[in-house]
């Protein structure tokens, strides 16, 4: 084992044994929890930034047993599978195609992004172009048999001109749905072009509305998920739901303490950062199970620091640093990204990933994860 790698940091010594966390564990009971889980490029493939996405379908399908084996639901076709930037409509279809078929052959949890982004940027869309888009998706998740997850729309962010084209639009989507979706409210901090989603800059309104749509069909609406790194906020709509409609947090800055919950309630899972924390935080939410939440966030906060980290601004490039982590964890055998998109963090974002990941303990082979550091820092920036 290497004993000192020179991050640029400053000198670190890798842990020399991982977390022992097996898999083959049952599912938790007492929360409902999805990773968000990232695509695998294909590295020989001869695409540029701008072409469709080349998928190694086996490597990112076994990424998604990887997740199941611990009890984890996967949420697919997500923000972290890169939709809108670098995975196209047509590649998402492919991917819930795929992995509602491995779902159900591993008997795995699954739920997929239904969007628009078959659109095109411009011009910009009509509300009929909008609707007509989602049902195509919608379409293709209920044939597949996985739930659906209602995505933040760009297109209708484009083309709504106020609350009552947002509460027209879901409204007619969920009188559609043949069984009930999870409603996603995905904030500017991921994507900008979803700036004044629901009809308003102000997030007071945005989120009165957000609840008015929910109110009126609370039938079709199994959750909501909220990815806005507000956890006062997201605690007041979990209060105001309709009873039996879930909170799903996917906030990556607040998550312990949402999924704990307090005496009025907790929030579910949806979130990116347990693609990298997935087997840590099964296991985690499983000794929550038991009624120790004490352990639970014994378990849980100290991931925090780890999850800022590769959240932060510009967060919507979190996802290179969870494909970078895989890679390191030896769940693919490159670092790169449909898009481009590795280069989308800098050499020591990176090496600050790999040693907060590592004093966690996430690597299965501490060994091999230190070697691929060097060799990244070789032929990135030299070592020092």
């Amino acid at each position: 084992m290497t004993t000192v790698i020179h991050l640029p940091q400053g000198p670190y010594s890798p842990r020399a044994t991982p977390l022992d966390l097996a898999p083959g564990s049952a599912a938790p009971t007492s929360r409902t929890v999805f990773s968000a889980a990232h695509v695998v490029a294909d590295p020989y493939a001869d695409a540029g930034p701008d072409d469709p996405a080349a998928v190694d379908w086996e490597s990112t399908l076994a990424f998604r047993r990887h997740l199941w084996s611990h009890g984890l639901g996967v949420a697919e076709a997500m923000d972290t599978a890169q939709r809108g930037m670098g995975l196209d409509w047509a590649g998402a279809a492919e991917l819930i195609r795929r992995s509602a078929a491995e779902a159900k052959a591993v008997g795995g949890r699954i739920a997929c992004g239904v969007g628009t982004d078959q659109l095109p940027e411009s011009p910009a869309p009509t509300l009929a172009e909008v609707t007509a888009a989602y049902e195509e998706q919608l379409a293709l998740a209920e044939q597949h048999g996985v739930q659906p997850i209602l995505m933040a729309s760009r297109a209708l962010a484009r083309a709504a001109r106020g609350p009552e084209d947002y509460l027209a639009t879901y409204a007619h989507l969920l009188r559609q749905a043949s069984e009930p979706v999870i409603l996603h409210w995905l904030g500017p901090m991921f994507d900008p072009a979803l700036e004044g989603y629901w009809g308003s800059a102000d997030l007071d309104e945005a989120t009165d509305t957000f609840l008015k749509v929910i109110a009126e069909h609370p039938d079709k609406v199994d959750g909501i998920k909220i990815s806005l790194l507000d956890a006062a906020r997201e605690i007041d709509v979990r209060r105001r739901l309709p009873g039996g409609v879930r909170c799903y947090t996917g906030d990556d800055f607040n998550y312990p303490e949402l999924i704990a919950g307090d005496e009025r309630g907790f929030s579910h899972a949806l979130l990116g950062i347990f693609d990298p924390l997935g087997p840590l935080a099964a296991h985690a939410v499983r000794v929550l199970d038991t009624g120790d939440t004490e352990g639970f966030r014994a378990l849980l906060d100290p991931t925090v620091e780890l999850s800022r980290h590769l959240f932060r601004r510009p967060t919507r490039f979190y996802k290179t640093g969870v494909v970078f982590l895989a890679w390191l964890a030896g769940h693919q055998d490159h670092f790169t990204m449909v898009g481009g998109l590795q280069s989308a963090r800098s050499l020591p974002h990176l090496s600050k990933a790999y040693e907060l990941a590592d004093r966690l303990g996430l690597f299965p082979d501490p060994e091999l994860a230190a070697h691929r550091m060097r060799a990244l820092l070789a032929v990135n920036g030299g070592t020092r």
